[in-house]
C-alpha cells in the first residue's frame, strides 16, 4: 500500500484489522537501522512461528514504513518465495510513503508477486465528513487530515504542514532515495513550483528565478522526481503529436493545495478569499489536485491546452476519449478557449466548473469515472 505522507495509510489498516478475525502481527520499520539485513527475515520468521505455534491455517503480517530498510524488496522476495514453496498461507501487507523507493523495489525484485493499492490525498467529501470543513476551507487548506486539528490557528497549521509533511517528504522521500546533484536547487524548485501552482512557467524563466540552476534538463529531471513523489508536477500542453507535448511550457500543479498555501509566503485565508483573482488561483489549483489524484486509478492523462490567448484549464485524455474542463474562478473574465477547443478536437464532454451549472461542491463530490466509460 503506497501513498503520500500523512494521508492515513496506517490508520486505515488498523481499522481494517479491527474488523478481521484473521490473526496478525503488526510491525513498523520506522526506527530500524536502514542497513539492518536481519530485521525483515527475523520478523518474518516470528510471524511463521506464531502461525505454527497456534496452528493457524492463515496469518497476516503487516510491515509499516518498509521502504526505510535498504534492499527491502530483495529480502521480501526471498521470504515470500520460501513461503510459496512451502505452501504457507502467510499473507503480507507492506506500507510505505516513499513512492520512489517502493516503485523501484516493486519493479525490480517483486515483479508478479504483488498488488499495489494506491492511497491518495483526502478528497473534499472526506475532509467535510471527518472534520466538517466547508468547500472554501478545503480549497485553501487542502486535504491532509492530520492538519485539521490545528485550525483555526493558521500559524500552527503552517508549521505542522512544513515540519510534519514537507520537510520529511523532501529530506527523506526524495533526497535520501534518489541521487540529487544539487539538493538546494531541488528545495528551491519545490518552493517555487508550489507557489506557482496553476501557472504556466517556462524552464528558461525558472532558470532566471533560481540560483545555481544549471540547465533546463536538470529542472526537467527534478520536476519528474517531485511528480513521482506525488508532490508537484509540470502538466504538458495537450497536442496530437508527442513532440509538441514534450516541448511545451509546463503548467505547474501541486498534488495537495496545502502545499500551495504553505509555500505562498504571507498569504492568509482571509486575504486569498477576499480577493477574487487570488482566490481564483486556489480554486483552479484545487480542481487540478482533484484531477491528479484520480489519474492513476482511472488511468488517464492530464494536460492543459493553450493557443495564442485562448486556453482550457485541464484536458483529460483517456484512450481516444477527451474531456475538457474549464474552471470558472474569476481569473479570466472572458475566455473563448473552451469553444475553440470543442470545434477543433471535439471532446466527448466539456465542463465548466465553479459556476451555477457545476458548483465546486458538486464537482468534487461527483464520479469522474462515469465520464470515461
Amino acid at each position: 500500500m503506497a501513498g503520500p505522507r500523512q494521508v492515513g495509510k496506517t490508520t486505515m489498516v488498523k481499522q481494517v484489522l479491527q474488523e478481521l478475525s484473521l490473526p496478525y502481527l503488526f510491525l513498523t520499520a520506522d526506527a530500524v537501522n536502514p542497513d539492518d539485513s536481519i530485521w525483515i527475515p527475523a520478523r518474518w520468521e516470528e510471524a511463521r512461528a506464531q502461525m505454527r505455534f497456534n496452528t493457524h491455517e492463515e496469518f497476516l503480517l503487516i510491515i509499516d514504513e518498509i521502504h526505510k530498510i535498504r534492499n527491502w524488496s530483495e529480502q521480501v522476495k526471498r521470504e515470500w518465495d520460501i513461503d510459496t514453496f512451502e505452501d504457507l498461507n502467510l499473507k503480507v501487507i507492506l506500507l510505505g510513503s516513499s513512492r520512489l523507493l517502493l516503485k523501484k523495489g516493486l519493479s525490480e525484485s517483486l515483479a508478479g508477486r504483488f498488488e499495489l493499492l494506491p492511497m491518495g490525498h483526502w478528497s473534499y467529501q472526506e475532509m467535510h465528513e471527518a472534520f466538517g470543513w466547508d468547500i472554501n476551507q478545503y480549497v485553501f487548506f487542502g486535504g491532509y487530515p492530520g492538519s485539521a486539528s490545528y485550525l483555526p490557528d493558521e500559524k500552527r497549521w503552517r508549521r505542522y504542514v512544513r515540519e510534519a509533511i514537507v520537510a520529511p517528504a523532501i529530506e527523506r522521500d526524495v533526497l535520501q532515495t534518489t541521487f540529487i546533484y544539487k539538493p538546494a536547487l531541488m528545495h528551491h524548485l519545490f518552493h517555487l513550483g508550489c507557489a506557482y501552482s496553476g501557472e504556466l512557467l517556462s524552464f528558461n524563466k525558472m532558470l532566471g528565478m533560481l540560483q545555481d540552476a544549471g540547465n533546463a534538463t536538470t529542472l526537467v529531471n527534478y520536476l519528474e522526481i517531485l511528480g513521482e513523489s506525488k508532490l508537484l508536477i509540470g502538466l504538458q500542453k495537450f497536442a496530437m503529436d508527442n513532440a509538441r507535448k514534450y516541448n511545451s511550457i509546463p503548467k505547474l500543479q501541486v498534488f495537495n493545495n496545502a502545499l500551495l498555501t504553505v509555500m505562498s509566503d504571507g498569504m492568509t485565508y482571509e486575504k486569498a478569499y477576499t480577493h477574487p483573482e487570488l482566490w481564483g488561483r486556489w480554486v483552479e489549483s484545487a480542481v487540478g489536485c482533484f484531477l491528479l489524484d484520480q489519474a492513476d486509478e482511472l488511468e488517464y492523462q492530464l494536460y492543459y491546452w493553450r493557443e495564442n490567448n485562448e486556453e482550457v484549464d485541464f484536458i483529460i485524455a483517456h484512450g481516444e476519449r477527451l474531456i475538457a474542463i474549464e474552471v470558472k474562478s474569476g481569473r479570466r473574465q472572458q475566455n473563448t478557449g473552451l469553444n475553440t477547443f470543442r470545434s477543433k478536437y471535439h471532446p466527448q464532454y466539456s465542463l465548466v466548473v465553479g459556476g451555477k451549472a457545476m458548483p465546486l461542491e458538486q464537482f468534487f463530490s461527483g464520479n469522474l469515472s462515469r465520464l470515461l466509460q
